[in-house]
């Protein structure tokens, strides 16, 4: 059920739809700061279990390399059922520091540039739209890269 909401355009204050969601989805992503590099995928929980599914993802996409991965404490980043494969170590960011982890620009824009005043029918209808934001994103590592390094990361190792 649509519920119409007020926005701002150019001085008038228009009614807009605005969609109450109950069906939930989920964006996995890791990002390489240094290149713009991305790795994401759409998984219908946030749990240890499809955390241990992304994990393997990017050890399969990354398996001539190691790979530090910062993220922040959820649970199920946290979880004791965690199958951590050999080329990935996790580090913890220090909580309630979301600044700290590059991957939040990447929700931002994929909020903004993606998902600004647009309703859905259906659950499948925004996962088929996030999919195209991110298979977008994952092919545009300068773009991805100059939203994720920041002014204190070194761009050579």
């Amino acid at each position: 059920m649509e519920t119409p909401k007020k926005c701002w355009i150019k001085g008038e204050r228009p009614t807009v739809p605005c969609q109450t969601v109950r069906e939930n989805t989920y964006a996995y992503a890791a990002v390489n700061p240094f290149n713009g590099e991305m790795i994401s995928l759409i998984l219908p929980y946030a749990n240890a279990k499809v955390m241990n599914i992304f994990l393997e993802e990017i050890s399969r996409r990354q398996a001539d390399r190691f790979t530090l991965l910062f993220l922040d404490q959820a649970g199920w980043h946290i979880a004791k059922e965690l199958q951590i494969p050999y080329n990935i170590r996790l580090v913890y960011i220090p909580s309630y520091s979301p600044e700290l982890n590059p991957t939040e620009h990447v929700w931002d824009e994929i909020r903004e540039k993606f998902f600004h005043n647009i309703t859905f029918d259906s659950i499948s209808a925004l996962e088929d739209r996030l999919e195209i934001a991110l298979k977008e994103l994952e092919l545009d590592m300068p773009r991805v890269h100059s939203m994720t390094s920041f002014p204190w990361i070194v761009n050579e190792v």
